[in-house]
């Protein structure tokens, strides 16, 4: 038995929650007698599935949650904890994530587009295959993140810290990198026509095979 937690009115209510994976037709509030709500506490919950549209989720804690195949289309995440947090094939088209913690987090094959990640900490985040297009992360930390693959076709990418990042076969076509800090990155096989690398920083950056590279 876990517990799902959270914070109404000053207070605090536990509920409890089966560790059972949530089928994508259940309550996107109320999923297997856990109430989800903004500062809901679920930690090392399974959310696989869950329909969680247009949910308010922010201030939450989704520590080492499985919320893989989930659908979050616009829902607002701002300030969450999904630090470890598994999220490969997740939908998260229109959401929001500002400052949201997702340290070490599995994004995988997930769709984010058109997503808001400005000044989240995703240190360490695998990307890799996901659909970033048109997403926002303007100053997100992405230090050692991998995007092996991704799309991040048209995204604002400005003033983020990308160093060390994976970045090989990715396409930031017309992406906006002004300001990025690429320094130790892999950008082999990337693909940055049309990108604006205005204040872009390339030291020691890995760019073997990239298309718009300086």
């Amino acid at each position: 038995m876990r517990l799902c937690t959270s914070v109404l009115s000053g207070g605090l209510l536990l509920l409890p929650f089966l560790a059972m994976e949530v089928l994508a037709q259940q309550s996107a509030r109320n999923i297997e007698g856990c109430s989800i709500r903004r500062g809901t506490f679920c930690v090392d919950m399974s959310l696989n599935g869950a329909d969680l549209q247009n949910a308010n989720l922010a201030n939450s804690q989704f520590t080492r949650s499985i919320l893989s195949g989930a659908n979050l289309t616009k829902a607002v995440l701002d300030e969450a904890n999904l630090s470890d947090a598994q999220l490969r094939g997740t939908i998260l088209n229109q959401a929001s994530l500002i400052k949201t913690n997702a340290r070490r987090a599995r994004f995988n094959d997930a769709q984010l587009v058109g997503a808001n990640l400005r000044s989240a900490i995703l240190q360490n985040a695998d990307f890799s295959g996901a659909n970033l297009t048109d997403t926002i992360l303007t100053s997100a930390d992405l230090t050692n993140a991998k995007f092996i693959g991704a799309t991040l076709n048209n995204a604002n990418i400005q003033r983020a810290n990308l160093r060390s990042a994976h970045l090989q076969n990715a396409s930031l076509v017309n992406a906006n990198l002004q300001g990025v800090d690429f320094t130790g990155a892999d950008l082999s096989n990337t693909d940055l026509s049309g990108a604006n690398l205005d204040q872009a920083i390339f030291t020691m950056t890995r760019t073997k095979g990239c298309k718009g590279c300086p």
